[in-house]
């Protein structure tokens, strides 16, 4: 009788309440993932993060498929706990489409928080040496598009963010690239978080 009752004043304790709307998280990194001509690659993709958090990490030493893609030090992070979820990815000497875009050091970032149980992000890539078609691109305001040779084309920290109330999500990509039958994505981070 005794753990009847207790039974069931913990359920309709506020305990129980605090319990069942804890902050939930959700996040991945992947250094490079692409797709063109029936050629599928990704490389350095840390998975899904679970919705109680914790931490994945992965990395590959290089990777090449001629006349796709290249690059070298490909690592990603992705973690949640406490009060935020946050993801990192990044890759050296980066060659994409037989050089069309070529970078040597690629990386992205992205973070959703909480602050009481209103949700806010943020996300920034860092690139270095970015040249596409031949051109420097300096790297300033998210979202940079660039039309390449051959119907090509190019966002360069391409971010992509939602927060409302108690929900915030956000995903920046430092390179996509964009053509027929190509969709190729270098350094990708996502982050969300649902506030308690």
């Amino acid at each position: 009788m005794l753990a009847v009752c207790l039974t069931t004043i913990l359920a309709l304790s506020p305990i129980a309440s605090y319990a069942q709307a804890a902050t939930t998280f959700s996040g991945d990194g992947t250094a490079l993932k692409a797709t063109a001509l029936g050629i599928s690659l990704t490389a350095g993709d840390t998975g899904a993060l679970p919705s109680n958090g914790g931490n994945l990490s992965t990395s590959a030493a290089s990777v090449n498929v001629l006349g796709l893609a290249s690059a070298d030090a490909l690592k990603s992070s992705t973690s949640g706990s406490g009060t935020s979820s946050q993801s990192q990815s990044q890759a050296a000497n980066v060659s994409l489409l037989g050089g069309l875009v070529s970078a040597a050091i690629v990386k992205s970032n992205s973070s959703a928080t909480c602050s009481g149980s209103t949700a806010s992000t943020s996300g920034n890539a860092q690139i270095v040496n970015l040249v596409a078609a031949g051109q420097p691109i300096v790297v300033s305001n998210p979202n940079l598009a660039v039309s390449l040779p051959g119907g090509i084309s190019l966002v360069v920290n391409e971010q992509t963010s939602s927060s409302g109330g108690n929900t915030g999500s956000m995903t920046v990509n430092a390179l996509h690239v964009t053509g027929p039958g190509i969709d190729i994505v270098v350094a990708s981070t996502h982050s969300d978080i649902t506030c308690s």
